[in-house]
């Protein structure tokens, strides 16, 4: 018996008990880091002489993994792989297509720990956020599992005297995922379950700065009954196989998650019919925000500190939803600025996987330097109150940031920065709150922290974002409960962890009978 969806409960880690089991997971992943992983194409396990090295952010001398490398070659090896399992996974129900995913969930569910301690070594994370990434992929797999069955049964029509509709939906064929590293592990599971379980197989080219845990989630996928074939797991540089993942004539989807920069460029490629090519390509796409805490006159001055200080630096600010934007009416700017500085100061910055930071290390050396960049422009564009400092002689540690008195058009202000740092404005009343709101290319994430009604009224259908929150931060959407997708250059408001997501990867037929 199949209960109803409810998402994985987060652990709670001011339990002895769940620390002591995390602090064994981690030393029982530390035990594997440095070992090689292949690639897997049609279930064979292909190792490469080029290698993706994964690193901790947190200590760069230490080695996750060093995982091989895909060409073009082994790209259309995949391709003909995925075409030929089609003709099988197309066939199975979506009930037999659902219990590989049921029975996949359950197997990370009991190694719960393990797969959280691989994302603080690959992806830096501290522990509640890597507990927090695997409970979301968790949930994926339990959540679209359920809704292929629901989609299974198809949707009911009219029927003319003497003939009789049928509505259903069928797979599409082959599709390309490409998922980021912020989310190393949920993302990667989403991306990649949606497509299999409406019945495509899938080629998954992980990101090249966290690859070790996306190759943990292929081992399971294929133990829980997958056959061969369906996933093929193909990382590689992305100048080398990015493009061409993309434009293959063999491509019927690309679900990507990622910059603005790569979005719109998939986008545009993906728009070209290659030759041979026999059908419009779908782009399922993620990119990105700036997103906003508005606080009204009239809020809650404490929950709107703590709504903005945990939006803007859990995971260090390495959100697409983080909050990188405080826009504070003028009567109460200077009590939420004071109150966020005060709580920021109590914040831990270290490596993860040595104790339980707040905070661990930005990704890697780019992004590092990016960062620095940006806290540079701002001391430029405001006035720095808090944090700007930045250290890589072990790790990729920058402290929490936080400017203030900014201009609202301000680089500092409008520009993805992906990393923890927050700018501070004021504005003269709501109708200037919400102008400075929607005044970026985005619209991916917002909260309002306000006790006025007419406000939040008003806020919900002129804030202009994908998932707008009310009295709360404007991070930590669950599946099922907040499906997730953003409007304007925010991507394709797909709405993962929703009902509507799988008729992405799933084409509607109509057939009618004339008895």
């Amino acid at each position: 018996m199949v209960l109803p969806f409810k998402h994985e409960p987060f652990t709670d880690f001011n339990d002895d008990r769940n620390r002591k089991e995390f602090e064994a997971a981690l030393e029982l992943v530390k035990g594997d880091l440095g070992k090689e992983y292949p690639l897997v194409i049609n279930g064979e396990k292909i190792f490469t002489d080029d290698k993706l090295i994964s690193v901790s952010p947190s200590n760069k001398e230490q080695v996750v993994g060093k995982v091989s490398k895909a060409t073009k070659e082994h790209v259309d090896q995949a391709f003909e792989s995925a075409i030929e399992a089609f003709k099988t996974w197309k066939k199975w129900t979506p009930k037999e297509r659902a219990d590989v995913l049921y029975r996949a969930a359950g197997m990370i569910r009991r190694r719960k720990h393990e797969f959280s301690a691989w994302l603080v070594y690959d992806a830096g994370k501290p522990w509640n956020q890597a507990d927090g990434d695997t409970a979301e992929g968790i949930d994926f797999l339990e959540y679209y599992a359920r809704q292929m069955i629901e989609l299974g049964q198809g949707k009911k029509l009219v029927d003319h005297e003497a003939e009789h509709n049928d509505y259903f939906y069928q797979p599409m064929g082959p599709g390309v995922t490409i998922p980021p590293w912020n989310f190393a592990f949920a993302i990667v599971a989403g991306t990649v379950a949606a497509p299999i379980v409406a019945g495509n197989p899938v080629l998954l080219k992980p990101s090249e700065n966290t690859p070790v845990i996306a190759y943990k989630l292929v081992e399971v996928l294929e133990e829980a009954g997958l056959p061969k074939g369906v996933l093929n797991f193909v990382p590689g540089d992305p100048a080398e196989i990015g493009d061409y993942l993309v434009d293959h004539k063999e491509t019927h989807f690309i679900n990507f998650t990622g910059s603005r920069a790569t979005g719109t460029r998939i986008i545009e490629r993906a728009a070209k019919v290659q030759e041979g090519q026999q059908f419009l390509k779908r782009v399922v796409a993620e990119m990105g925000g700036k997103d906003t805490i508005i606080v009204d006159r009239d809020a809650d001055l404490d929950l709107a500190a703590d709504a903005i200080v945990n939006s803007a630096f859990g995971f260090s600010g390495q959100k697409c939803s983080a909050c990188s934007r405080a826009v504070i009416h003028k009567d109460v700017y200077d009590e939420v600025l004071e109150k966020s500085i005060e709580l920021t100061k109590e914040l831990t910055v270290g490596n993860p996987s040595e104790e339980n930071f707040y905070m661990g290390a930005v990704v890697n050396q780019k992004q590092f330097e990016k960062i620095k960049d940006y806290i540079e422009i701002g001391k430029k564009e405001g006035e720095l109150v808090y944090g700007g400092e930045a250290d890589d002689s072990k790790g990729f540690f920058i402290s929490p940031t936080i400017f203030k008195d900014l201009d609202p058009k301000a680089r500092i202000m409008q520009e993805e920065i992906f990393g923890p740092v927050v700018g501070f404005t004021k504005a003269e009343d709501f109708d200037e709150l919400l102008e400075i709101a929607n005044n970026t290319e985005y619209g991916l994430t917002g909260a309002v922290i306000s006790n006025n009604r007419e406000h939040l009224n008003r806020a919900r259908h002129e804030f202009h974002v994908g998932n707008l929150y009310f009295n709360r931060g404007c991070t930590a959407a669950i599946v099922g409960y907040q499906p997730f997708g953003g409007f304007k250059m925010s991507g394709t408001d797909s709405k993962a962890g929703g009902p509507d997501y799988l008729q992405h990867f799933l084409e509607a037929k109509v057939v009618s009978e004339t008895f």
